[in-house]
């Protein structure tokens, strides 16, 4: 029945909308020739398995419909996990082989223009949807092919839900949306999977739009508002080796491109240093993320991704650069429970000796007792004001002190009393 139907239907050219309801409707006429009499629950199982494995992406296609799970793992093929609600679960889907496995990945990654076999077994791609895919086979995978889907939002997430899951606080995002306004450069660092591409979305929607925006992505995940934004894509290189194009390549390119603001979907190598000079060139209000455990690591990663450039510069001068582009850092975690929260708001706030100075702003508490294995805990001000204050109030911020943590009634109370 299924080679009946891929030979009919691989001449049908319809619009991608109508593809599974047509396919739907020729199942049927073939099935009601077969003379098989199945019950309508078995028949309705298998119309849809043979979708799925037609035109969708076989035995995970149903994970990838589910708008509760966030991520797919497929670890060869008797191993698929889900991520939901934060946390890992082993489901009791199954590939057919370890073949069957590559040609899913083969179906993600071809039409893209991508390929994957022994001599490149690696490769990042993404769904029309735009969920994020990365993909290894044998030999690189030792106990077979490996796919990772990281799925796109259907429901975009805004800072009004950030608060209410308790990622942020109301005065925190009060000050962030200043500092983007007022055109600080800003570093959202934190673990695999801990939100920062979410944050970066949310952060970025509230450049203005009178700003040219230029972002840049190994797979395009941004979601910018935005009028005026060139979005720029990484390629890899073909089966010549030729016409690869690097994050790099295209934050030196950006430069050419006239932009108010660079969004940088990750830094991962050389092209660290190349951000860092714009930074301190007058593309004030770039936006980037980077992996690290806190924003001291984050300070650490920079200086590690920047001295993978080609340039031999001495250690002393990478951080004075650090220092002078980079405003503030945001890290966001993944606490044990699977909850995500923006866990420091972190001032660079200058050198000391050979030292890059940080002072946080907002800092998470995690409480010593945890209530049935969720964390407990508080984001709160440390009461310290940055040093970039006045931009803020140039820019039209004029924040109250109350978002700081100082207290009014208190001091108040304290000054009649002296």
């Amino acid at each position: 029945m299924i080679d009946a139907l891929t030979t009919e239907f691989n001449g049908a050219n319809l619009p991608e909308s109508e593809r599974r309801q047509e396919l739907l409707h020729r199942m049927k006429d073939v099935f009601s020739q077969t003379g098989l009499n199945l019950p309508s629950s078995l028949r309705s199982q298998i119309f849809r398995d043979v979708i799925d494995e037609l035109i969708g992406y076989g035995p995970i296609q149903p994970l990838l419909d589910d708008n509760e799970i966030t991520e797919v793992m497929v670890n060869g093929a008797n191993q698929v996990y889900i991520e939901r609600d934060g946390k890992l679960i082993k489901t009791s889907i199954t590939f057919e082989s370890d073949e069957h496995v590559i040609r899913v990945i083969e179906r993600i990654v071809l039409p893209l223009g991508r390929r994957i076999d022994a001599e490149s077994p690696t490769v990042d791609a993404r769904l029309p949807d735009g969920s994020r895919v990365n993909a290894v086979i044998p030999p690189v995978s030792i106990d077979g092919p490996t796919m990772t889907i990281r799925k796109f939002s259907t429901e975009k997430l805004g800072i009004k839900q950030l608060i209410a899951l308790g990622s942020i606080t109301e005065s925190m995002f009060e000050f962030l949306e200043a500092c983007v306004v007022a055109r600080l450069n800003i570093i959202i660092s934190g673990g695999t999977g801990s939100g920062k591409t979410t944050l970066l979305n949310i952060l970025s929607s509230y450049i203005p739009d009178s700003d040219r925006i230029v972002s840049i992505e190994d797979a395009a995940e941004l979601q910018l508002q935005q009028e005026h934004v060139v979005r720029l894509e990484t390629q890899p290189a073909d089966l010549d080796g030729r016409g690869r194009v690097t994050t790099r390549d295209l934050v030196k390119n950006a430069l050419r491109m006239r932009p108010d603001r660079i969004i940088v979907g990750e830094v991962r190598g050389g092209e660290a240093l190349d951000m860092l000079q714009a930074m301190n060139t007058g593309h004030d209000g770039s936006l980037t993320t980077v992996h690290a455990n806190s924003p001291r690591d984050a300070i650490s990663r920079l200086e590690t991704l920047t001295l993978m450039s080609d340039l031999a510069l001495p250690v002393d001068v990478i951080r004075r650069q650090l220092a002078s582009a980079v405003d503030l850092i945001v890290h966001q975690a993944r606490l044990r429970d699977g909850s995500r929260k923006v866990t420091a708001i972190t001032e660079v706030a200058g050198m000391e000796g050979n030292t890059v100075v940080l002072t946080d702003i907002f800092k998470f508490e995690q409480s010593s007792n945890s209530k049935d294995g969720k964390v407990e805990g508080k984001l709160k001000p440390t009461g310290i004001r940055p040093l970039f204050g006045p931009a803020l109030e140039i820019a039209g911020f004029k924040l109250k002190p109350e978002v700081f943590g100082a207290n009014i009634a208190e001091i108040l109370a304290a000054n009649r009393r002296r």
